[in-house]
């Protein structure tokens, strides 16, 4: 199992140029595939380390610098990914003030086909009331989705497979702690195979600390042309659908219709409650071009990551013309409203959290109907219950 540690700051290790293929192993491969790492020069990219994999039909870029997200990716000539108003990115984390507009300075680098929102918080910014070691009040302001996605790891490699399977695997350790409050490691293995149409992030969340750490995550998942267009569709097996907000209700009876390209759309969102397999719950969500030859599927553990968010921004095709799938320990309400419900994990001083989220990318009508009919089976289950306004215990009640 050959591993390259291109990054590792406790050895004072970087390497700043990287590549590795099928021909290092000499015998021929059934699949040609690589790996390359380099760091960006420029504008507010400058300093980003990119590493791009390409397993022969399925190439991708991840981003050590900015929490260890994936940028932007191709199958079969397809674009994976969105073409975010940030056409200069990837953006350095130098260059985002979080607190930039009240809270919404993430937005500043916000590019990614994934990006993870966590781990202190994610969601909407809030501002909550503090107590000084003096006795007097004080505030403290949290930002939208919060700073993993703007932490550098602090240790890369890669891991090349080759018994039973090949297999292609980035792996990465991004620490979000700070003195006073928690300290939690993320630890990653993205991984594909040679030839395949897959993708998975396993994440393992570390507490690093003396005391119980509390945590939330989302995988905001975000995806544009092809495969939003005019007439695409979500399809789930939904439980419980509720609109976050009233902008939300507006489009509820159409929350799984896609139109196209709008100037001036205002953002919708969605909160699901998903079935899932009772043999592992294991469960999926799909996004489907008009014609059904072309989707992206995420599959996902509904145990781990209950709560499930459709984003909807179909606005002008120069403004962000991107949707999200966004599996997740919670919804993206404020952290108080969250964890007054019970949905903020708590590890104790050496505890772990696992979660995995797997992209699947689909270029026929034969493999998109497949999976049609793997939803229609979980929706077997129940009948989607429907509220038309936001409601307890998912959203604050308009």
């Amino acid at each position: 199992m050959p591993t390259f540690t291109l990054t590792d700051v406790a050895r004072d290790l970087w390497v700043d140029h990287f590549a590795i293929g099928t021909e290092v192993f000499g015998a021929p491969r059934k699949v040609p595939w690589s790996v390359t790492k380099k760091t960006l020069r420029g504008g507010r990219r400058d300093g980003v380390d990119l590493i791009q994999v390409d397993n022969g039909a399925l190439s991708f870029s991840v981003l050590p610098t900015r929490g260890m997200g994936i940028w932007k990716g191709r199958f079969r000539g397809d674009t994976l990914g969105w073409e975010s108003p940030v056409r200069d990115g990837p953006v350095h984390p130098s260059f985002v003030n979080l607190m930039n507009g009240g809270g919404i300075g993430w937005l500043d680098g916000f590019d990614e086909l994934l990006v993870r929102c966590g781990l202190e918080n994610n969601g909407a910014p809030y501002e909550v009331k503090t107590i000084k070691p003096d006795g007097s009040e004080g505030h403290a302001t949290f930002g939208l989705h919060g700073k993993i996605a703007n932490i550098p790891a602090s240790f890369v490699a890669v891991r090349i497979e080759t018994d039973p399977e090949e297999s292609i695997t980035i792996e990465g350790h991004v620490d979000e702690a700070r003195l006073f409050s928690g300290q939690v490691r993320m630890a990653t293995a993205i991984t594909t195979t040679p030839g395949s149409n897959r993708v998975s992030v396993r994440d393992r969340f570390l507490n690093l600390g003396d005391s119980p750490a509390e945590m939330q995550v989302l995988y905001h998942w975000n995806f544009g042309a092809p495969h939003l267009e005019e007439g695409a569709r979500l399809l789930a097996p939904i439980r419980t659908i509720v609109p976050r907000d009233a902008r939300a209700g507006e489009g509820l009876d159409r929350y799984d219709v896609y139109e196209a390209p709008t100037p001036g759309f205002a953002e919708q969102a969605y909160f699901f409650e998903l079935h899932a397999s009772p043999r592992d719950d294991r469960t999926l969500a799909m996004l489907r071009n008009r014609a059904g030859d072309k989707a992206v599927v995420l599959r996902f553990d509904g145990r781990r990551l209950p709560a499930f968010t459709l984003w909807k921004n179909t606005g002008g095709s120069r403004s962000g013309y991107v949707t999200g799938l966004e599996p997740a320990t919670n919804y993206p309400n404020p952290r108080p409203f969250e964890q007054a419900r019970g949905r903020v994990v708590t590890l104790p001083p050496d505890g772990t959290y696992e979660v995995e989220t797997i992209l699947e990318v689909l270029n026929d009508e034969e493999s998109v109907a497949t999976v049609e009919a793997e939803i229609r089976d979980l929706q077997s289950r129940g009948i989607p219950t429907i509220h038309r306004k936001p409601v307890e215990p998912f959203a604050p009640e308009g």
